[in-house]
């Protein structure tokens, strides 16, 4: 894909500084053929010698709800199935495969997978709006998009473990607090700081910035695999539960889930 994007993904070039949009709205789900735009964005962004820094953003109220699990249960229900040739984390690896640094801007919400998209870039703008959330235990599912690897990394294994079991939602005052996100600004200037930040490291020599980022995420897309490799297989046995089920339909719902364990 060329730097243009497609309806899903909008790209801007002001300066060195590349603004990336998921055009989604409201909810911003994210499915394969997002995310596969996504990365062949990035990836086409890593030869414009034009962008040395880039800001992950998102139109509408939320920055990315996550998959769309409801959708996927109710097709499956009705007998849908779609065989797709890879696999969504197949995809996600290739995001931090990329070389240029990303600043997210991180409005409304973040939940699940839409967390995970948003811990792949390198540093976080948030407002105190924005609720963020490992919500997959909430909705009977395991952990995925490679946070398993990405949370800890951030927040510590004991922070990771309390929002991965409870789901947690935080406010992105919180989320600042504990290492989640990096700079808290208002609501409406949330992609402006992001873009201020994102102008401030494309000030920086290119080849000396990306050779350092590298360095520091010299383990990263290893880790990252071996992480998405396990999630998908607890996935895919707890997608056929009754939990799985009725925890995505309590959620949709928006009603405690009565979860039997089975």
């Amino acid at each position: 894909m060329s730097i243009e994007g497609n309806e899903d993904v909008g790209v801007n070039i002001e300066g060195h500084v590349a603004t990336v949009e998921i055009r989604r709205p409201p909810n911003n789900f994210l499915d394969i053929e997002l995310i596969a735009n996504l990365a062949s964005v990035l990836e086409a962004l890593d030869d414009e010698d034009r962008c040395r820094a880039i800001v992950l953003a998102a139109a509408g109220k939320h920055f990315c709800a996550g998959a769309n699990l409801k959708k996927r249960i109710d097709d499956e229900a009705a007998g849908q199935q779609v065989v797709r040739p890879r696999h969504l984390y197949h995809e996600a690896r290739r995001l931090v495969a990329t070389r240029k640094p990303i600043v997210a801007a991180v409005h409304g919400s973040a939940i699940g997978a839409g967390l995970g998209l948003a811990l792949t870039a390198d540093f976080r703008v948030t407002c105190k709006e924005a609720r963020l959330a490992a919500n997959f235990a909430a909705l009977g599912y395991h952990p995925g998009f490679g946070m398993t690897f990405t949370l800890p990394r951030l927040v510590g294994h004991q922070a990771a473990r309390w929002l991965f079991y409870t789901g947690k939602r935080l406010p992105g005052d919180e989320a600042v607090k504990m290492g989640l996100a990096d700079r808290l600004t208002e609501h409406e200037r949330v992609r402006q700081v992001a873009q201020e930040m994102a102008g401030e490291l494309a000030e920086i020599a290119p080849l000396a910035l990306q050779a350092t980022r590298s360095t520091l995420n010299h383990d990263l897309v290893a880790e990252f695999r071996m992480a998405t490799e396990r999630e998908a297989f607890e996935q895919n046995l707890l997608r056929a539960t009754n939990d799985f089920k009725e925890g995505v339909k309590a959620s949709a719902e928006r009603r405690p889930a009565q979860f039997t364990g089975s």
